[in-house]
């Protein structure tokens, strides 16, 4: 098969990091996941991840917990249980 076609992307590096880090622990290179990945779309003719919009309160949920905004920590797992039960 020939491997001309090319792909150019932009992401930040912590992502990049971290994914790398996770697919060399599965013995893959960014180059071997981003083909599978390809392979799927064209084989299911549709994309291979299951993806949802949030719900509005999900979503706020969200861009507040990205912004450290209403956080709650907890120093073990009975102070987390403990705070739902108030």
């Amino acid at each position: 098969m020939s491997q001309s076609g090319v792909v150019h992307v932009r992401i930040d590096p912590a992502t990049k990091a971290a994914t790398e880090k996770i697919l060399a622990s599965l013995g893959m290179t960014p180059t071997e996941a981003i083909r599978l990945f390809y392979h799927q779309i064209a084989i299911r003719k549709s994309f291979p991840l299951e993806l949802h919009i949030p719900n509005r309160l999900t979503a706020t949920v969200l861009a507040k917990s990205y912004k450290n905004q209403d956080i709650e920590t907890f120093d073990s797992p009975s102070e987390l249980y403990a705070s739902s039960d108030k």
